[in-house]
């Protein structure tokens, strides 16, 4: 009797365990796009982690409904994205996709300064107007609705340049694979020709001192919603002229007035941010492996960079940048070993500053804390952007870094010491991307100041 009771009560709760499992399922019967006008179906049912026809746990819904809006928002296809699940029944769900689709021309004209940022052209270069480039640049973004993207340029002024570049993401069924094409031509009659103290040296001529080109290829490989990997192959060729030449002679790789290559990188990304352009939760990690080949002049390099954005109440987050640049170099040349500064190698509070070297390692902390939010009516295309709203962060941070040189000269003191900044800052999120920051930063040399720096993404 015992027994009977026994194997009763076992088969009764395994009866309960597998129901409960099973009513815990649902299946995604219809998922339901609206608002895009231009953009292919397929484009958004891509950055989804659900598709129709799944069997998904009821409680993850909720959780891959986030995950669906943030990628499509980060797509910067659309303005506005609203993912909702309307249950038919118990065991099944229909996914409600509502978009707004962003502007996706804009051939407006170009002003830009030549230095590294603006703080450097607006203070170190008194805002010379003979170090800003002028002309006009096509972005457009979403060309066919595959989103795919081309960029056109003509620029003059300090540079005389042309530039053009085509990508669409995919080419294949399974939409995995891309395609990315570039050329750029520039000639120049000023150069950054030498560092001396830790600050870029000018020379310049009342005749064209440098021009080259640049093409390059890329094929693209995406597996899944977060990862990326990247394979280009490129060709260029620098020349620089006899006075240049002169005043610089191993300007150059090859230690000659002309330089060509050729050069291959392998990059893997793998991005999971709530918002790509300003991310309070998520990570990232970024992987680039380079080879140029070309006479006696063969450079290896490896970079790592790494970001956490970590939220730690309602109103709070840290985030958090490690970035290691390794670069082999071939010779002691002026054009490879500029490092700290360049690029997405940067420390505030040493924006007028340069650091040569081999290799270079940063780490970024800042505290951000939500100040509120504020909306203003658009009165210009009230039909298309109705309001422009902004978000203000107040932040404390912090920088560390360290340069190898293996050669230090003119001077130059950065190198081979540790390197210390601190400030506050506000940052202004705005549509369309835009990010407004605005630090008082102070670094270990004494420096104080105001910097800005500013961005936008069509």
């Amino acid at each position: 009797m015992f027994n009977k009771i026994k194997y009763l009560l076992f088969f009764t709760a395994t009866f309960l365990f597998f129901s409960n499992l099973v009513s815990a399922q649902i299946k995604i019967n219809a998922i339901q796009i609206e608002g895009n006008r231009k953009t292919k179906p397929y484009i958004i049912l891509r950055e989804l982690p659900y598709h129709e026809g799944d069997i998904i746990s009821k409680d993850t819904l909720a959780i891959l409904d986030t995950i669906s809006q943030q990628q499509l928002f980060n797509t910067t296809l659309f303005e506005q994205v609203k993912v909702q699940s309307e249950y038919l029944d118990s065991l099944q769900v229909v996914i409600k996709i509502s978009l707004r689709e962003r502007w996706y021309l804009f051939p407006i004209p170009y002003f830009r300064w030549v230095d590294r940022n603006f703080n450097q052209w607006w203070n170190e270069q008194n805002r010379s107007l003979d170090r800003v480039n002028y002309g006009f640049n096509l972005r457009q973004s979403n060309v066919t609705g595959n989103n795919d993207k081309l960029n056109a340029a003509f620029i003059t002024g300090y540079t005389q340049q042309s530039s053009f570049r085509y990508q669409i993401p995919f080419i294949d069924k399974k939409l995995r694979y891309g395609l990315a094409l570039g050329w750029q031509n520039a000639t120049q009659k000023e150069i950054n020709i030498a560092t001396k103290l830790d600050k870029q040296v000018f020379y310049r001529t009342q005749d064209i001192i440098q021009k080259g080109y640049r093409a390059n290829a890329s094929l693209l490989y995406r597996p899944n919603l977060f990862e990326r990997h990247s394979f280009q192959i490129g060709l260029g060729r620098n020349e620089i002229s006899d006075s240049a030449f002169l005043y610089q002679p191993t300007f150059l790789p090859t230690h000659q007035k002309i330089f060509s290559y050729l050069d291959a990188s392998l990059s893997y990304s793998r991005i999971r941010f709530d918002y790509n352009a300003y991310p309070t939760k998520g990570q990232s990690t970024d992987l680039i492996l380079y080879q140029r080949f070309s006479e006696n002049s063969n450079l290896s390099s490896v970079q790592l960079r790494k970001t956490w954005a970590s939220p730690f109440s309602k109103s709070n987050f840290i985030f958090v940048e490690s970035n290691t640049l390794v670069k082999f170099l071939p010779n002691q040349n002026y054009t490879d070993n500029k490092l700290l500064g360049y690029g997405n190698l940067q420390l505030n509070g040493l924006d007028y500053y340069v650091v040569d070297g081999n290799a270079a390692s940063i780490l970024k902390v800042s505290f951000h804390h939500a100040l509120g939010a504020m909306s203003i009516k658009n009165r210009f295309i009230p039909n298309r952007i109705s309001v422009i709203k902004y978000q203000f962060w107040l932040k404390a941070f912090t920088n560390l870094g360290y340069v190898y040189s293996e050669k230090p000269v003119n001077g130059n003191r950065l190198a081979n010491t540790l390197l210390r900044t601190a400030g506050l800052g506000m940052d202004i999120v705005g549509i369309y991307d835009f990010v407004l920051k605005i630090d008082y930063s102070l670094n270990q040399l004494g420096d104080k100041g105001l910097y800005l720096r500013a961005g936008i993404n069509f």
